[in-house]
């Protein structure tokens, strides 16, 4: 995101000296991305970040799939997946391809014993119960019902849960996770013209410095393998930073719905973007106000992408049967459109209070078992009359 953002003490120049109370230096790290061409954080340590005192296990976490060429719509009921102590362990991917993993999570306990880093992909937490706090070396975010959480790749983290009771929604992006470039200007300047501003962004505040020395372990996962580390510092031990790579966060309930005279298609809702698939927000929203609009969205043949609806809450208006925490997964290669009776009795509705999350794909996805084990087996025969 390319808003500029600093927090505590940091030099006047860049790569100057800049001591601490001691005499002693600083240690200063460039957490950048794409090579030296991509958004960069400036960073100043109490000890030096390289320190690492054990490399432990691995373990294969890359997803397995049960489904590798689907052509079936499915209905995933995702509260059915169980909660489990463990972040990390609850994390339990349903839909995958090279450039995403989709998974749902209800995790129990916060993150204690040990921190996180994925260094291959971008994480987006979107966070449907629970409230907390997202820890990370560059500071914090507080969280609640609605957020969503945009984790860049190699952000040392933990959250903290107020409770047992949590259900989230992620997707680990292979591709750097962007706002669309069509409501920025060539500044990075949101437009007037945008869902969302600058204004609505959860930054990172209260920045925590540790100056700890001991076993701290740190569990990365790289190339599907997650690895165990052991540092010998603290590894929220800075003391400053600058720039434009860190964690943030944005409400849905911040979404600001853009509407017309007849039915909008869905890159209005268009929340973030990658080269590679997109996410997209159904807010509570007015409907259509042409005399003779249908308010409902009409049939659409899902050519180049596979999309996914996580229903969120409210009223579905184009579903039936629908409950929270449900995922319909529509794949490419064949339309799909409102059940039937939904398209009708759209007419003269005045609005919507649906609330979901969209995430379209461009390379088709492939199904676990674990999203096997819920889906309900009979969607697409839904439209039948």
């Amino acid at each position: 995101m390319p808003l500029y953002h600093k927090l505590g003490k940091i030099p006047p120049k860049r790569h100057t000296i800049f001591k601490k109370k001691d005499g002693s230096l600083h240690y200063e790290q460039l957490f950048g991305t794409i090579g030296f061409d991509g958004m960069s954080s400036l960073m100043y340590h109490l000890h030096r970040p390289t320190m690492v005192k054990e490399v432990g296990k691995s373990f294969d976490v890359s997803p397995k799939a049960m489904v590798s060429h689907n052509i079936k719509s499915r209905l995933l009921k995702g509260f059915e997946v169980k909660p489990m102590n463990d972040y990390l362990e609850s994390r339990t991917v349903m839909l995958f391809n090279s450039d995403v993993h989709i998974s749902l999570a209800a995790p129990k306990k916060s993150m204690t014993d040990y921190f996180y880093k994925n260094a291959d992909a971008d994480e987006m937490l979107f966070i449907h119960k629970g409230t907390g706090v997202l820890k990370t070396m560059l500071g914090e975010i507080k969280f609640e019902y609605g957020d969503y959480l945009i984790i860049p790749r190699g952000m040392i983290h933990q959250i903290s849960f107020d409770s047992e009771e949590n259900r989230l929604l992620i997707a680990e992006s292979y591709h750097p996770i962007y706002t669309p470039k069509r409501y920025r200007n060539w500044f990075g300047q949101h437009l007037e013209h945008s869902p969302f501003c600058e204004r609505d962004f959860k930054l990172p505040q209260n920045l925590q410095t540790h100056d700890e020395l001991g076993d701290f372990v740190i569990k990365v996962k790289k190339q599907g393998q997650l690895h165990h580390l052991v540092y010998a510092s603290h590894p929220f031990d800075v003391v400053g930073w600058d720039g434009y790579n860190y964690p943030y966060g944005f409400s849905i309930h911040n979404f600001e719905p853009i509407t017309g005279r007849v039915h909008q298609p869905p890159p209005v809702h268009q929340t973030f973007e990658t080269s590679a698939f997109v996410v997209c927000s159904f807010v509570p929203r007015l409907y259509d106000y042409h005399p003779q609009s249908i308010p409902a969205p009409y049939n659409h043949s899902n050519i180049d992408s596979d999309e996914v609806l996580y229903y969120v809450d409210g009223d579905f208006m184009s579903r039936k049967n629908i409950d929270k925490g449900y995922i319909s997964l529509h794949p490419a290669g064949i339309p799909h459109g409102p059940h039937p009776g939904t398209y009708e009795a759209s007419i003269g509705k005045s609005k919507t209070e649906e609330l979901a999350v969209m995430i379209d794909t461009f390379r088709p996805l492939q199904i676990t078992k674990a999203a096997m084990d819920i889906d309900d087996g009979k969607y697409y025969r839904s439209w039948l009359e």
